[in-house]
């Protein structure tokens, strides 16, 4: 959930890392810590081609990697549940021995997992939680309940309810809001939804924030495999069955950009955004392309900034520490119970941004340039 390349690296890196420290890997061979790079091979199970932020995922853990001379086994699942678990089986008895997987389904896995461990290969859960496992011996992500904190934060200072510096603003309500969560098998649509919703409650509790739709139960909210067109067809059916007696929306609560998208699609076909019906706030995270040109361009409020750079320098920095056969600290030990463990991990800051931010946070940094924002495209 833009370009977060650079995670995947260093959820690999990390998985390297593991390997050498734990003494497994080379297929069940033992340390790894004094073997070339050229006599490792990492496997790599992504989720979707679909998203560009997974495309370049892929894209990057592949290129970072056999520019340090590892093999690296990149595979997509095509949003398929069966075809994960096959490659990942795939890579197993093909004697990978790192695992860096970013699941379809936080759930579905536990097979592969324990195949993994009985191969003796360290396995790391690269930005969704896998569920239900032992096995899982490193987790690499943002804190996500920071994110939904963000995300309805941003959310109140769209709707002139709070200013960015957190104090009170001047706009009283009552707004309209609609929400949307992700989808429910990614194991962060419960952190960010759940940071939301605590976040808005007492705007709900003190009817400042009204969902007209009375749909606030995650499971009515949550929108499968992250998809835009799904998000476009629940914004369509909200506006016809709860906004055909003249009301308006106000703001909507989205988890993601691309999500947003759809969203925004939707408002723009039923005339929000022309002569008298401005444009809801729109919520959003991982500062896609295509979504910060519209919020250049005042369309879409704001997204949250994941900056996967900061994360794959620390998870270089880690991979350093394990293949010395050192121990590099996780910063959250107590967070990530994944129904049978807590999962070591390691988690970054995230920021917002609004159209103010675009310059300082995302092209003075080198993220996007701004010939890519005025485009909306990214160049390659």
């Amino acid at each position: 959930m833009g370009r977060k390349f650079l995670v995947a690296l260093g959820g690999a890196v990390l998985a390297l890392s593991l390997a050498a420290c734990s003494g497994e890997g080379a297929g069940g061979g033992g340390d790894t810590g004094g073997e070339k790079p050229g006599d490792l091979t990492i496997g790599v199970s992504m989720p979707t081609q679909t998203s560009e932020r997974w495309i370049a995922d892929g894209n990057a853990v592949k290129q970072k990697l056999e520019a340090k001379g590892y093999k690296v086994d990149l595979q997509y699942a095509g949003d398929d549940i069966p075809t994960q678990s096959q490659q990942v089986d795939q890579m197993i008895t093909q004697g990978a021995d790192v695992l860096v997987i970013a699941a379809i389904d936080g759930t579905a896995l536990s097979g592969q997992l324990q195949a993994a461990a009985d191969a003796k290969i360290p396995v790391i859960a690269y930005d969704r939680l896998i569920r239900g496992s032992k096995n899982v011996d490193f987790y690499v992500s943002f804190d996500n309940f920071k994110v939904g904190v963000a995300q309805a934060t941003a959310l109140l200072v769209g709707l002139g309810l709070q200013n960015k510096d957190g104090s009170k603003g001047t706009a009283t309500g009552p707004f309209n809001v609609e929400l949307f969560a992700g989808s429910l098998d990614d194991n962060n649509t419960q952190y960010f939804f759940g940071g939301a919703m605590e976040t808005l409650k007492p705007f709900v509790d003190a009817g400042t924030l009204r969902v007209k739709s009375r749909q606030t139960a995650i499971e009515q909210v949550a929108i499968l495999r992250w998809q835009q067109e799904t998000a476009q067809k629940r914004m369509e059916d909200l506006l016809t069955s709860s906004y055909n007696d003249g009301a308006l929306v106000n703001g909507v609560l989205s988890p993601y950009d691309g999500i947003s998208r759809g969203i925004i699609t939707a408002l723009q076909n039923a005339g929000y955004g022309a002569a008298g019906k401005k444009m809801p706030v729109v919520t959003g995270q991982d500062a896609e392309i295509a979504s910060i040109k519209l919020i250049n361009d005042g369309v879409q409020s704001s997204t949250v900034f994941k900056d996967t750079r900061l994360l794959a320098d620390q998870a270089v920095n880690a991979a350093e520490a394990f293949l010395q056969d050192k121990q590099p600290q996780a910063n959250d030990s107590q967070t990530y119970n994944n129904g049978v463990k807590v999962v070591p991990a390691y988690l970054l800051p995230i920021a917002t941004v609004y159209k103010d931010d675009i310059k300082a946070t995302l092209i003075d940094s080198g993220y996007w340039t701004a010939e890519e924002v005025a485009a909306g495209q990214a160049k390659g």
